[in-house]
């Protein structure tokens, strides 16, 4: 009676408790060939064990406790363990499977393969490999289609091609095995050989080569794909949306967007990430507010699209808004890492520094993105030695970290801790960028190195590099601080991009300071002409006409500085009243 009815409810779903009022009793009534039909029900119920070490380790302990081990209750647990991404437990498992001396199954064998492919262990898919032929499942096209798998993804394509071709049987996951090994190869026409000869494409098939023409930006072929599906899922679509995002087409992105029949998170989030991209911060918002269902990674998004344009304040306020008790969405380290980015550009050493707590608060560990981003922070608020100490206390010191130390060193005027680290950098094989640059000219202007500073300009070209007109601009404060006018001057005239205020601005500025009437007033129109509104030029000119006695015209100035109301120079400054 018993068994009859342990044996019923070991054929339905079960909860934790349940599983484990069953175990009791199978081992106070010594019912131990009820321990298989067990373990295999509680690798079915996915829903209550895949997210709980807990609940994994309690499986773990039954297998190694079991009266009668057998293959049947191994390759259940083996199986489990590699669908729900715990692949080195998987072959772990299976290691010890064989040295209990039991011959794996078929789904065991498959199960090991798909651990080894998946964290890319070649040595132990091989030797499994090995065991295929020992055990006879050459002719098993699960096993095989295992196989072809685990050579795709280490990207050893004639030895995956070799094994598909002396399959006996293929299914439609045999074909998308060989097809996606090729695509993650970059060998686009073999891939589109294997497609073509598919008998029986899925969805996964195309799919799949629609994402490997929009990898390489040929969006036409892609298309051409898309609109040659017999059946498309939601996949299908976010594919065409990504591939004209990443190259810049919004217009066609959003096109896909409006016509698909049904929308993911996925979709709605790689359009915002889209719009953030060409800077329409306005349309992202409006997409991300007609979103139903909002979770982190949408919330991330834009905060991210915020924090990316230049709108830190409404990064920092939808942040607030998260973690109100009404949407209660808890943040991860992206998005403390968009939020330092916020606070780096206020200045708001209080709110970054109090990042720490939300860490705590929530169990985030301080990985290498977040502590980069703290760097970024503390550099800029004047916290350079904090700032040293996070970043030597990088386990990977990647070009982001770099720049912004080197720009934290440069702003805060430690023209040879700046320059030593980016020879540090350029010695690590990590080619610089733009940042990079900007940190690295800023150091040498404020330590007034000019011949070093134009060759450091001049070396932008040898990698690749494009001079902003910041670079410009920074370039101008150098020479004109150190009174080579008629130098800065030629350098703004050689621009090949149209010079903004900020770069006449600076050649205004140094001459006030040497007292060059003539090129201040050149710098003056300018900078009156691109920013009508504000006076601080004006004020600047006046001061220049007063220090040569040209009074009547410093007069007229200042009372157009009258009229209109003092207005700053913008300028540039990361500090907050700390």
């Amino acid at each position: 009676m018993l068994v009859s009815r342990l044996t019923t409810l070991l054929n339905n779903r079960l909860t934790v408790n349940q599983a484990k009022q069953i175990h009791a009793q199978i081992l106070i009534n010594g019912l131990n060939h009820l321990e298989s039909l067990l373990v295999r029900q509680i690798t079915l119920s996915t829903s209550i064990y895949s997210k709980s070490v807990a609940q994994a380790q309690y499986l773990k302990l039954i297998l190694y406790q079991l009266q009668n081990p057998d293959a049947f209750s191994w390759g259940c647990t083996i199986r489990f363990f590699s669908q729900h991404g715990q692949f080195k437990e998987a072959f772990l498992l299976y290691v010890q499977m064989q040295r209990l001396g039991l011959c794996p199954t078929t789904f065991a064998v498959s199960s090991a393969l798909r651990a080894c492919a998946r964290i890319e262990y070649r040595i132990g898919g091989v030797l499994v490999h090995g065991q295929v032929h020992k055990y006879g499942y050459c002719s098993c096209v699960y096993v095989q289609t295992a196989l072809v798998d685990l050579y795709s993804k280490l990207g050893d394509m004639v030895t995956a091609q070799k094994v598909f071709d002396e399959m006996v049987e293929k299914n439609v996951v045999s074909w998308n095995s060989i097809l996606s090994g090729y695509l993650k190869s970059g060998s686009l026409a073999e891939a589109q050989r294997v497609f073509d000869e598919i008998p029986r494409k899925d969805v996964i098939s195309w799919n799949s080569m629609v994402l490997g023409y929009v990898r390489v930006g040929n969006m036409d072929q892609a298309c051409s794909l898309f609109q040659q599906m017999p059946e498309r899922n939601t996949a299908s679509w976010n594919s065409l949306i990504s591939g004209y995002v990443d190259c810049g087409d919004i217009e066609s992105a959003r096109s896909i967007f409006d016509a698909m029949p049904q929308r993911n998170n996925v979709s709605w989030i790689t359009m915002i990430a889209g719009y953030s991209k060409c800077g329409d911060v306005e349309s992202a918002c409006k997409l991300f507010d007609q979103m139903d269902e909002k979770d982190l990674l949408a919330f991330n998004a834009m905060i991210a699209c915020y924090a990316q344009n230049s709108q830190p304040k409404e990064a920092i306020e939808l942040f607030n808004r998260m973690l109100e008790p009404n949407v209660n969405v808890q943040p991860d380290g992206l998005t403390l890492t968009c939020v330092i980015s916020a606070c780096s550009q206020l200045g708001d050493f209080k709110f970054g520094s109090s990042v720490e707590s939300y860490m705590n608060k929530f169990g985030i560990e301080l990985d290498d993105h977040l502590a980069t981003a703290l760097v970024d922070l503390y550099a800029k608020c004047g916290s350079i030695d904090k700032a040293y100490d996070l970043f030597h206390g990088l386990g990977k010191r990647d070009l982001i970290a770099y720049s912004a130390m080197i720009l934290g060193f440069g702003i805060n005027g430690k023209a040879v801790d700046a320059i030593k680290l980016f020879e540090e950098m350029i010695n690590s094989h990590i080619c610089p960028n733009l940042v990079t640059y900007t940190g690295l000219l800023t150091a040498y202007n404020h330590a007034g190195l000019v011949e070093e500073g134009y060759r450091c300009f001049n070396s932008m070209k040898d990698h690749r590099l494009m001079p902003s007109a910041d670079h410009y601009g920074i370039m101008v404060d150098l020479l004109g601080r150190a009174g080579r006018l008629e130098d800065a001057y030629e350098l703004i005239r050689s621009m090949p991009m149209q010079p903004h205020a900020g770069v006449w601005g600076a050649l205004l500025l140094a001459c006030r300071l040497h007292y060059n009437l003539e090129l201040a007033e050149i710098a003056a129109q300018h900078c009156f002409k691109l920013e009508p509104d504000t006076t601080g030029y004006c004020s600047l000119l006046a001061n220049i006409y007063a220090s040569v006695e040209r009074w009547d015209d410093a007069k007229r100035l200042r009372k157009v500085v009258g009229e209109k109301g003092f207005t700053k120079i913008p300028g540039c400054s990361w500090m907050e009243s700390i």
